[in-house]
């Protein structure tokens, strides 16, 4: 639950869900919404897997998925695993001995496509070798891939046919007596993910890992994504995230936390809030942000940094963050601290500045926070 006791407009009751481990990730029940990414190198490269694997976590990443399509896939898995600071899915194509291999390498979770895995006794194999290795499932349902007899049924991919396919291998997994698992309904639709979604929300306590697949490039698939998982979220519906972008790894990454800290359901780096500038700037406002959000993002501590062209709303923006700044006149703004005026700060040292004021404000906040656990 994101609670607000002076703002309660802004609470979100999240959906009650089992939970479950991936790895050493817990997901659903009272667990943070974690934010995933996927690699797209060649995963047999173990290196540059890696590589991408590490930086996805230095953004935050708290799981990484990897697919895994042959045997050199699967057989460089080990190594891959071995080295990630995070825990890693493998992303299960058609082969279900894949999946086992996956899961003898050390994947932390199995996704599996019901519509592409095979039948019933196939299924059956993957559960034991989940079961054996300690791994959990992601039941993967995608409205581009659905099992033929749904197609027939619905006569098109809709939510009732993604919810009927996720429920199908629910009860499958469930006859296996496997419980470690979690759902995810996709669609490139936002109005069928959302449907889908919405549905199988008020069918299964399952944790729900949410998607708009192949939701396009940074920029469209950035807003696409935002209002697809921004309306669930908000909704309480979601315990992990994906955000599938035509984009590198990272900025999946990225995303995916800017849309869950302007929910206030993570909370991780510094929450720039500006202008967009117009004449009334007294700085290059558009540049200045740029380079703010470059210079700082290193840091991981959670707080707030508006950054206002002009005297209209700087003094109210910076009441409400950490640290403010605000355009004025003579080539020098005001600096804020904790909403208050403290100093006048030339424009031509502004940037240097604030990264000085924000790197010690967030120590000062690290500090706090250690001594509050040694008590």
């Amino acid at each position: 639950m994101s609670h607000n006791p002076v703002r309660p407009w802004r609470n979100i009751e999240r959906r009650f869900s089992r939970q479950i481990r991936v790895g050493k990730v817990l997901v659903g029940g009272d667990a943070p919404i974690s934010v995933q990414t996927m690699t797209n190198t060649i995963t047999s490269d173990v290196k540059a897997t890696l590589e991408q694997v590490q930086r996805a976590a230095v953004a935050g990443a708290d799981i990484v998925r990897i697919s895994t399509p042959d045997e050199d896939s699967t057989a460089a898995l080990r190594h891959i695993v071995a080295e990630s600071p995070v825990p890693i899915v493998a992303d299960i194509h058609f082969h279900y001995k894949r999946a086992i291999e996956a899961a003898e390498a050390g994947a932390a979770c199995l996704r599996i496509n019901p519509g592409n895995i095979g039948d019933a006794r196939r299924v059956a194999e993957v559960v034991r070798a989940a079961k054996d290795h300690g791994c959990s499932i992601r039941i993967g349902v995608n409205a581009g891939s659905l099992e033929k007899h749904l197609l027939e049924k619905y006569g098109e991919p809709c939510p009732d046919a993604m919810v009927e396919s996720g429920m199908d291998h629910i009860k499958l997994l469930q006859d296996h007596d496997f419980h470690e698992f979690k759902i995810s309904v996709k669609a490139s639709d936002v109005f069928m993910a959302a449907a889908a979604y919405s549905q199988l929300a008020s069918v299964t306590d399952a944790p729900i890992h949410l998607g708009i697949t192949e939701a396009g490039g940074l920029t469209s698939g950035t807003v696409k994504s935002a209002i697809g998982l921004g309306n669930l979220l908000w909704a309480g519906i979601g315990d992990t995230i994906r955000v599938s972008l035509s984009a590198d790894p990272v900025e999946e990454v990225k995303v995916g936390f800017e849309i869950l800290k302007s929910l206030g359901l993570r909370h991780r780096g510094v929450t720039i809030i500006s202008c967009p500038s117009c004449a009334r700037q007294g700085f290059d406002v558009i540049k200045t942000v740029q380079t703010l959000e470059e210079r700082l993002a290193h840091i991981t501590t959670s707080l707030s940094l508006s950054i206002i062209g002009c005297v209209v709303n700087g003094p109210g923006e910076a009441l409400m963050t950490d640290i403010g700044f605000t355009g004025g006149g003579a080539g020098k703004g005001m600096v804020y601290l904790a909403g208050k005026q403290d100093h006048t700060m030339g424009n031509d040292r502004m940037v240097d500045h604030i990264v000085e004021l924000v790197e010690a404000k967030a120590a000062e906040i690290e500090k706090a926070e250690i001594e509050k656990a040694e008590v």
